[in-house]
């Protein structure tokens, strides 16, 4: 019996010197929570959204087709789109889509907020529905349209969080803003400054969440259209839309563009004050 209760510490001791990986093949996956088990496959729902969307029947094929009774709101707000929504097939691709009737007497030119939220219970299997504007005169006919870019913006609430892009409307003919999104928006990507956490069912302790990534673009999911507000304003001109360009570090920045009486070398002895005579002349 000594012998076992000996032996039993040295067991520990190897065990422990393996490694962590070792450790961590002794975690079974059905002990890891599901809120923090990865995905079984990152690319499914993506996929399933888009399988949903192309077996859907498009109730609209021009712009005449479409309803326009709805007033766009003065303030963002959310609409969520996909299974269940009106699906449109606009120049060879379906979509779905939101009809707006734009307000009358608005100040020219002005700017509609966009905002799509993460699709997607994680990040890395996430994706974002990303809108194409169409302006459209009072004969349905349309007189400029774009594809909106969406940047990241993380702010200290879900409002102020998310894929931000705005759309100026500036003419006087402009009368209905049809969004929905093209075929280039839904196999485009969108630059994202926090990387996925990428851990496996045997190791939570693997998770990394440093880096940056993009992320892609999907058929459906939940986007805030609406007037411009100053909430919306601040995001969408300090959101991040590409990886910063690396510099030199603050402190060379800080002393190419402010440089210190002592650091310039080439730097003139100040001159005698009038009718002062320097020693030893």
């Amino acid at each position: 019996m000594n012998r076992r209760f000996h032996a039993l510490p040295l067991a520990l001791a190897v065990l422990l010197l393996a490694g962590c990986h070792t450790v961590k093949d002794l975690v079974p996956t059905t002990l890891v929570p599901p809120n923090l088990r990865a995905p079984d496959n990152t690319d499914e729902p993506l996929k399933q959204a888009q399988q949903r969307l192309q077996q859907a029947t498009p109730c609209c094929t021009s712009f005449a087709d479409f309803s326009y009774q709805k007033l766009l709101p003065w303030q963002p707000q959310s609409f969520t789109l996909g299974s269940g929504s009106s699906v449109a097939n606009i120049n060879g691709t379906h979509s779905y889509f939101l009809a707006f009737q734009l307000p009358d007497g608005a100040k020219l030119p002005y700017r509609v907020a966009f905002k799509s939220d993460l699709n997607g219970r994680w990040l890395k299997s996430s994706y974002l529905f990303a809108p194409t504007v169409v302006l459209l005169d009072s004969g349905f006919q349309p007189i400029g349209s774009s594809d909106i870019s969406l940047c990241e913006h993380m702010g200290w609430s879900d409002a102020t969080s998310g894929a931000f892009g705005s759309f100026t409307v500036d003419s006087k003919q402009a009368r209905y803003l049809l969004v929905y999104s093209s075929a280039a928006q839904q196999t485009g990507k969108t630059y994202w400054e926090q990387s996925p956490a990428a851990f496996s069912s045997k190791a939570t302790l693997d998770m990394n969440t440093s880096g940056t990534f993009s992320v892609p673009h999907g058929p459906d999911g939940t986007v805030w259209v609406g007037m411009m507000d100053s909430t919306y304003a601040r995001a969408v001109d300090n959101a991040i839309c590409k990886k910063p360009q690396q510099g030199d570090g603050i402190l060379n920045t800080l002393r190419s563009s402010l440089p210190l009486p002592w650091s310039s070398s080439s730097a003139a002895a100040p001159a005698s004050p009038a009718g002062v005579k320097a020693r030893g002349s």
